[in-house]
């Protein structure tokens, strides 16, 4: 015969707590009424009259019950398909969010291999006008064409809409003058502006500037410019970095479950890709400027928000200042290169480490 262990300890009056091999458990109640709850999950209620040998018992299990009717047995299925979308749901999003931080990691690596398309200012100085000065346009040729073409139909006279009609061709014609006008006006104020630009004319490289807007993307994240010159063969670019509102501190990854994973970001990770961003965009300043004026160097002095050793407060201090050359900058394959190590193809001043990233520099001499 088998041994049982079993022992029972009162924890309060009427709560007894019961321990045997298998489980434990809790009991309410006196003798005419008793419950019980195991650890397994089993209730039982047992129901007696005192000195009569009378009782009941019954037995409940915590296990989920077999539904009979479809409604209740699609409410279970229609809410584990609820879970299962929700997981989905919260991988997708992880997913994405690993995407875009790898995104913005890549994008700031890679500024410098978008360019504008070179302006030949050559070539518009020497284009022909859109059509011969004291002739008419091509636009009102076409629309006089058509004028002269139509032909009413019946309905149309016999419903007099001919007339209507005549009169927006003729309203059509007098659009298509001004639209030729317009076109006329442009090319000049272009051949006009290539003029100038060629001369060296330093205020129109301004106008150039301020108009066609090279920079405009790298505003977008967060950038500031500053253009200045006092002869036309080169430019001089002041820039402003503004790396803590571009860098990522944190990284993102997904656990192999395909959960979100987010750690800070270690400080050399964080400064080699501050010191690729500064240098990809020194690198398009330089290629957008030269594709845009016939500029022979552009100097540029790239600045951030660092903490100065000597007043422990954040100040605007330069990390870059590099001079460049467009003979030497063409001859790059900018789909090949590090942007960092591409800076030792010109006289710069950058003083970098890994682990502490820029230190303060002196500007470059001209």
């Amino acid at each position: 015969m088998g041994l049982r262990f079993r022992k029972s300890f009162k924890i309060a009056p009427g709560v007894r707590f019961n321990v045997n091999k298998n489980s434990t458990s809790i009991s309410f109640g006196g003798k005419g009424l008793r419950y019980t709850i195991n650890s397994r999950g089993k209730r039982t209620a047992s129901t007696g009259i005192p000195g009569t040998g009378l009782s009941y018992v019954s037995t409940s299990s915590a296990k989920r019950k077999n539904y009979k009717t479809q409604a209740y047995q699609s409410q279970q299925s229609l809410q584990a398909r609820q879970r299962q979308l929700q997981k989905e749901q919260e991988m997708e999003r992880a997913r994405l969010e690993v995407a875009l931080f790898e995104n913005q990691c890549e994008i700031v690596k890679s500024i410098h291999q978008e360019s504008d398309e070179d302006v030949d200012w050559q070539h518009i100085l020497t284009s022909p006008p859109p059509y011969p000065p004291g002739e008419i346009g091509p636009k009102e040729k076409v629309a006089n064409l058509v004028y002269n073409q139509y032909k009413p139909t019946f309905f149309q006279r016999l419903f007099r809409k001919d007339k209507k009609i005549l009169a927006q061709l003729e309203l059509e014609i007098v659009q298509a003058q001004m639209k030729d006008k317009a076109d006329y006006r442009e090319w000049e104020e272009l051949v006009h502006l290539s003029e100038r630009v060629m001369a060296g004319d330093i205020d129109t490289y301004f106008q150039v500037i301020d108009e066609m807007d090279p920079l405009g993307d790298l505003s977008e994240f967060g950038s500031g410019f500053e253009f200045s010159t006092d002869s036309p063969e080169y430019m001089e670019v002041e820039f402003d970095v503004h790396s803590q509102h571009v860098i990522p501190t944190e990284e993102k990854s997904l656990t192999k479950t395909g959960k979100l994973s987010t750690k800070q970001m270690t400080k050399t990770r964080y400064f080699e890709l501050q010191q690729d961003y500064v240098c990809s965009c020194t690198l398009r300043i330089a290629r957008d400027l030269f594709a845009l004026l016939p500029l022979e160097m552009v100097i540029i002095h790239a600045y951030d928000e660092q903490i100065s050793t000597q007043t422990g407060h954040e100040e605007r201090q330069l990390i870059l200042s590099i001079k460049i050359d467009r003979a030497t900058l063409l001859s790059l394959n900018f789909d090949r290169i590090d942007c960092s190590d591409s800076m030792n193809n010109f006289p710069h001043h950058m003083d970098f480490r890994k682990t502490k990233g820029f230190n303060p520099v002196e500007k470059i001499e001209k």
